[in-house]
């Protein structure tokens, strides 16, 4: 009796074991085959098998399979004629005695309950409906996938329980592996690869399903992507969920940041950037076991890069302190209208973000502002100019709803830099007046000058200038000995005074006669702090023409 295919896509072995006539047997040998099963032939004496075709299931009645020695000679008939497996009654002969045979062979031999024609007859019935085989397999897969809920790592399995020879992973945009088998990425582990996108609630890339099969069997990578595809909604569902309950618990996400970046900063020296990440995600060279990591995930879920170069956000409110209230939530929904970068995250006393700079689109370079970039630097060149820009964009509108100073800092090559990274934005937006976004890289003696706590120290600096200030009718020599300190020679002091040089020369002589040498090491620093106290947080390229240009 013979049971040819007639359907475009045969079956596998792997599919009639798992979803087809064949499930629930006891199987010896290789049991997820992926070769085509494209016939069924029942024998009832050896010599049957003289002219079996390849991809045949072979069925032993009983008078085939009365001992072990039929059961071995059946095995090594269907191994010389590439039979897809033999197919026996668990009452013939002794199955298991040939189990290590069938495994050497690479013969898969299925023992079957109940009566082995009512199996041929099954077979045959598949063979003649492949599709409604598959069709059988979707809706074992949605039924799967349903039980799973939204959490990752059980929809994943739910996919590898319907998936015969089949690895998947669940990866973040960039490829790193939050949930799943490596082997899904390895293009060693199977010809047939397929990828479905998942969206975020917002509809932006959120990760990406990868699955890699052995099985080359036409047609089996569409139905794996449908079968990936009813997995898209729960990780959805996923993401929302994480998301909503960042937005309620603020403080688990400043934590989840805090121990990102204490991981990331525990990676040896010399390993790269990402790497600690990675081989958390990585489940051995085989790939053939499950992975997670749920702090990648995590991250993930809530929308935040975790793979290199990052530009990074600073934001701190900058008005007068208001005890007991938390600007918090008003900054959060603020940057979520109109902020560059990832998801805003209480950090170090203020707040953080950041993106990966191919992220964002190209432009050309900002006006010129303090601390900005040259006039026509490219922002390719210089992404930290490109995030300024945005930044301040970012203030501008729509206005913030309380007076707000940021900074930018960065680019951090990967996780192992986000922490130092960080604290460069942080120190930065210290520095950084309302309305004002300073670069960390670009910051300046100056900047640090003017976040000097000036009523602490108003009392030393009066007394250290004190001959100076008596003389000072004007405040021309305490302007000029500020802008030589900053400037570092008297030309350069005279262009930003707006005054000739020897204007500059004179006050200068004036100046170290009453005291104040800007030369003695041993007084320049305190000279330097002295003035920025008493003049206040005018910043150098600030600092207002000099009225008294007529006077020494």
């Amino acid at each position: 009796m013979n049971g040819p295919a007639t359907g475009p896509l045969p079956l596998t072995l792997a599919e009639l074991l798992q979803h087809g006539p064949l499930g629930g047997v006891t199987v010896y040998g290789p049991a997820e085959r992926t070769t085509e099963v494209r016939a069924v032939r029942i024998a009832d004496r050896l010599d049957a098998l003289d002219g079996l075709q390849p991809h045949t299931a072979v069925v032993l009645t009983a008078g085939a399979a009365t001992a072990s020695w039929t059961l071995e000679m059946a095995l090594r008939k269907a191994w010389e004629h590439a039979a897809a497996c033999v197919v026996v009654a668990r009452d013939t002969g002794r199955p298991e005695s040939v189990a290590e045979l069938a495994d050497r062979l690479g013969v898969p031999l299925l023992v079957v309950a109940g009566d082995a024609l009512d199996t041929a007859v099954r077979i045959a019935s598949a063979l003649a409906r492949p599709e409604a085989g598959r069709t059988e397999l979707i809706a074992t897969a949605a039924r799967r996938i349903t039980a799973a809920g939204t959490h990752p790592v059980r929809v994943v399995s739910a996919l590898h329980a319907v998936l015969p020879s089949t690895s998947v992973a669940l990866t973040a945009p960039l490829g790193e592996l939050v949930a799943g088998r490596t082997a899904a990425l390895d293009e060693r582990a199977g010809p047939v690869c397929v990828r479905v996108e998942v969206a975020d609630p917002d509809g932006g890339p959120l990760a990406a399903l990868t699955a890699r099969s052995r099985s080359r069997v036409a047609g089996w990578d569409a139905t794996v992507r449908e079968v990936l595809g009813l997995a898209v909604a729960p990780l959805t569902a996923w993401a929302a969920r994480e998301r909503l309950a960042a937005e309620r618990t603020g403080r688990r996400a400043a934590g989840l940041l805090a121990e990102l970046v204490a991981r990331a900063g525990s990676a040896p020296q010399g390993r790269a950037a990402d790497s600690v990440t990675n081989e958390r995600a990585a489940d051995g060279a085989s790939g053939a076991s499950e992975a997670y990591d749920p702090l990648l995930a995590e991250a993930v879920a809530l929308g935040w890069p975790v793979h290199g170069p990052f530009l990074l956000y600073a934001v701190r409110p900058a008005g007068p302190d208001e005890p007991g209230h938390d600007h918090g939530a008003l900054l959060t929904a603020w940057w979520a209208r109109g902020g560059p970068g990832g998801p805003l995250v209480s950090y170090a006393g203020c707040w953080v973000a950041w993106e990966r700079p191919e992220e964002t689109p190209g432009a050309t370079a900002p006006e010129e502002t303090p601390g900005a970039a040259p006039e026509g630097t490219p922002h390719a060149a210089d992404p930290v100019a490109g995030a300024e820009k945005r930044l301040r964009a970012a203030l501008a509108k729509p206005a913030p709803p309380l007076p707000v100073a940021g900074a930018v800092a960065g680019p951090a090559a990967g996780l192992a830099e986000l922490g130092p990274a960080l604290a460069d934005a942080v120190a930065a937006v210290r520095v950084a007046r309302s309305g004002d976004v300073v670069r960390a890289d670009r910051m300046g003696p100056d900047r640090f000058l003017a976040a000097l706590p000036r009523e602490a120290l108003r009392g030393p600096a009066e007394m250290l200038l004190a001959p100076l200030l008596h003389a000072d009718r004007d405040g021309s020599l305490l302007r000029t000995l500020a802008t030589l300190l900053d400037v570092g020679t008297p030309s350069a002091a005279a262009a930003r005074l707006g005054v000739h040089r020897n204007t500059v020369t004179a006050r200068l002589e004036r100046i170290r006669s009453l005291g104040c040498d800007p030369d003695d090491p041993a007084l320049r620093l305190a000279l330097h702090l002295a003035c920025r106290v008493l003049l206040g947080r005018t910043p150098p390229d600030k600092t207002p023409p000099d009225t008294a240009a007529g006077q020494p």
